[in-house]
């Protein structure tokens, strides 16, 4: 019986972009944790050479900065797209609800990693800078909608804005992509449990007026 040679690293560039090499490193660094995972891991995972890596890539760090940046990018992006949504504060609200869970299920692997960061190193600590900067910016939001009448006076807006994106970051522990038509159906659903409730309300006629549409399911 012979036994089969092992498998060496290759030598040289890889087989990889970097576009595909950054996926691998997410996939590891939400399984092990960044810190737990060094550059060999990486090397052994793709098995390619470290200095095939660092063709693309100049460190570790840097594939963090790529990734978590990655994410902030699309949360931002979402901000910017409200300057073309018309109506109250409120709309422009449920509108960035709805793009932040769209964006969530499309880049599930990086939005993952950008909320496990703690601010262990200087990329973390801007990623955490930049996160605060969004929830300030959706906290502001809230207090608009809530001046103009549009929230409930009893509620805190900065809590409400808490609240909602805790909701959407939630979806990272449960979620697994089932393409965009789901995303969306996922993104509508949290939209009308988070501005419209989950209490069935009785329309004059005695049936529900916001009876559920079939095949809404999306886990």
């Amino acid at each position: 019986m012979t036994t089969a040679p092992a498998v060496r690293p290759r030598r040289g560039r890889p087989g990889y972009d970097r576009e595909s090499l950054l996926a691998v490193a997410v996939k590891l660094f939400n399984e092990r944790g960044y810190d737990g995972t060094s550059m060999e891991d990486l090397s052994r995972k793709l098995g390619i050479t470290k200095s095939a890596i660092y063709h693309h890539v100049p460190s570790k760090t840097e594939l963090l900065r790529l990734a978590v940046n990655r994410a902030l990018d699309g949360l931002f992006a979402e901000l910017d797209r409200l300057a073309a949504v018309d109506g109250r504060a409120i709309d422009r609200l449920e509108h960035l609800v709805r793009g932040s869970v769209v964006l969530l299920a499309r880049e599930l692997p990086f939005v993952t990693l950008l909320l496990r960061v703690r601010g262990n190193t200087d990329v973390e600590r801007e990623a955490l800078a930049r996160r605060r900067e969004f929830d300030h910016l959706v906290a502001d939001l809230a207090a608009q909608a809530a001046a103009e009448g549009d929230l409930r006076p009893d509620v805190d807006p900065a809590v409400a804005a808490r609240l909602l994106f805790g909701m959407v970051n939630s979806v990272i522990e449960w979620y697994r992509p089932r393409g965009a038509a789901a995303a969306e159906r996922l993104a509508g659903s949290m939209v009308t449990v988070a501005f419209d409730g989950l209490r069935v309300r009785p329309a004059p006629g005695g049936e529900p007026a916001n009876a559920p549409a079939p095949g809404n399911r999306v886990l």
